[in-house]
């Protein structure tokens, strides 16, 4: 069983946050060497993902991806554009909503995306374990000066 480490050692925590934050670096590594092996720039993959991964009834719009994928708005629609052009995403007009425009993946970026997932599910079953310990073992951190001072969380 694992002991807790003690509020006057933050030197277990800094060193499984710079751990777990090594093996995130490495799979982050991994996913835009993927990406960029296919032909896609790593946030092409990124916005791909984000369209065919939304939840069943979600209208993926601009706005959806900007906020999934923490760019600004200007940002996403270059993105957008120049998926677009390549034969990945289509823009389509919400039946719904006519002011709105959806976005939905297209057979070629189904396939793309296909491929890069395969390769990122078998680099995550590789790397999990390790992000799982280091997880584990900053979760269990109970020192005395953990909530002292919090960053503000943007959702």
């Amino acid at each position: 069983m694992a002991t807790k480490p003690s509020s006057a050692d933050p030197s277990s925590l800094l060193e499984s946050l710079a751990e777990f934050r090594f093996e995130l670096r490495k799979f982050l590594h991994f996913s835009e060497e993927a990406a960029t092996a296919v032909g896609l720039q790593p946030q092409q993959h990124q916005l791909l993902l984000q369209v065919a991964g939304a939840r069943e009834g979600t209208p993926v719009t601009i706005a959806y991806a900007a906020k999934r994928l923490k760019l600004r708005h200007n940002s996403v629609v270059e993105l957008v554009n120049r998926s677009v052009r390549e034969g990945l995403l289509l823009r389509v007009p919400d039946a719904d909503d006519l002011r709105r425009v959806l976005l939905e993946i297209t057979p070629k970026g189904k396939k793309v995306l296909r491929r890069l997932s395969i390769d990122h599910a078998r680099e995550l079953t590789i790397l999990g374990p390790k992000l799982g310990l280091d997880l584990q073992r900053i979760s269990t951190y109970t020192g005395a000066n953990a909530g002292d001072r919090q960053i503000k969380r943007r959702t």
